[in-house]
């Protein structure tokens, strides 16, 4: 299945060229990587700040744990309803409508944090309004590359976007640290909100025409309809429960066994290190893969997906920095790869007017198990010992990284 863009003429070059298409030379996707990038730094700054701020006026780890927990439940809530919401507005009118309200919501809190008493209320609040804005845009950006830019150019598109959320990652974290330590948590946060404004300048440069949807059906019809398309397609719910499995085993044994670890053996200066070298890992991998040409992009991605097993072997083994920072690189490479091509390939095989409901499904399918790892982690190694953990553990993330790759419609599945 293909999509078809609603209006060639007004974002992409005609067919003929498009073997010839970089990104760079469509305006419009540099007005929505620009923007979409400094969104992404705000909201790299903004964890940071989040916790900094709300440890300085209450100093409670359990406030902290609500506060964030205030964004994250709305965020998995609605996010199948922001996907059916998604197919029916136009995208650049609800990516700046939800970069707008972004920027209220953090801006209040920032107004909050910077009053000299804040109110956790009010800042649990905020962050709900903030996480269930997120849940109603997130799902919109998947149909956004292809509105402009035409299946040879995808996989460009996406390594371009990868490597800027992957230099975000490594910058972001650092730069919200001196913001809070010269200014504070709250200017730290108001940066963000000024982030958001600047999106929502940049998604109103999109010539994206409204997307025709049946509007007498329903929005929970669509939802249904949503969810029958997603089951409906082999390889995506395939690679859906495989990624599942694999971020369940990843969060636990990484996110949790990794730093306890640490701790106790490299200390947390190295572990730093280690977590820098995956960023840098993925970093490298979108920069191979804007120029690399792979028909089988999502084989290709999951075949290097498999990589990510040897940290966690490695961690098992009780191995030094040196090498544990070696295998976050790798991993790295294959976290990158898999993104890039998991992106293109939805992009490019499922029918657009679908495409940001499945892409919410696939969203919350992906990551609904990662705290069954993270709460799994502690008694199980503790039973078992964290070596054993984490040895079996890199075998099972391995297996399942190569699992779908036994199924037809992901071997077979090509790029133009």
């Amino acid at each position: 299945m293909k999509t078809h863009p609603s209006d060639d003429s007004e974002s992409v070059p005609h067919s003929g060229e498009q073997t010839a298409l970089s990104p760079w030379n469509v305006p419009e996707f540099r007005w929505y990587l620009t923007g979409t990038t400094i969104s992404w730094l705000g909201n790299a700054m903004a964890p940071v700040a989040l916790v900094f701020g709300v440890l300085a006026q209450t100093g409670s780890s359990a406030d902290l744990g609500l506060v964030l927990a205030a964004r994250s439940i709305p965020l998995v809530v609605f996010l199948v309803v922001g996907g059916a919401l998604a197919d029916r507005m136009p995208s650049r009118q609800l990516l700046r409508l939800g970069n707008l309200g972004c920027a209220f919501t953090q801006g209040a809190v920032a107004t909050v944090l910077l009053s000299g008493s804040p109110s956790l209320g009010a800042v649990i609040a905020l962050e709900f309004c903030n996480g269930a804005i997120s849940a109603f845009t997130s799902p919109a950006t998947a149909g956004i590359v292809p509105g402009l830019i035409p299946p040879a150019g995808r996989r460009s598109a996406n390594s371009l976007l990868s490597g800027s959320r992957g230099a975000i990652k490594i910058l972001g974290p650092v730069l919200a640290g001196l913001v809070v330590a010269m200014a504070g948590a709250g200017w730290a946060i108001a940066i963000d909100a000024g982030t958001f404004l600047f999106a929502a300048f940049c998604m109103n440069r999109l010539p994206l025409p409204a997307r025709d949807s049946n509007g007498s059906a329903g929005l929970w019809r669509d939802v249904r309809d949503g969810w029958k398309a997603f089951r409906s397609i082999t390889w995506v719910w395939v690679c859906t429960v495989a990624m599942c499995a694999a971020n369940c085993v990843q969060a636990g044994i990484w996110g949790v066994l990794g730093p306890t670890t640490a701790e106790h053996t490299i200390g947390a200066t190295a572990w730093g290190m280690v977590l820098s070298a995956g960023a840098v890992g993925h970093l490298v991998m979108s920069a191979v893969m804007y120029r690399l040409p792979i028909r089988r992009l999502l084989s290709f991605g999951h075949v290097l997906l498999a990589l990510g097993a040897l940290p966690l072997l490695a961690l098992g083994l009780q191995v030094n920095a040196s090498l544990l920072i070696a295998g976050s690189f790798v991993a790295g490479l294959g976290t990158g790869a898999v993104t890039i091509a998991w992106g293109t390939s939805l992009q490019s095989h499922v029918p657009e007017d679908v495409l940001s409901r499945v892409s919410a499904f696939d969203i919350i399918g992906a990551f609904v198990a990662v705290p069954i790892g993270q709460g799994l982690a502690g008694p199980l190694a503790a039973t078992a010992g964290i070596p054993t953990i984490a040895v079996l553990g890199a075998a099972v993330f391995g297996i399942t990284a190569l699992l779908p790759l036994a199924v037809p419609s992901v071997r077979r599945l090509r790029e133009e």
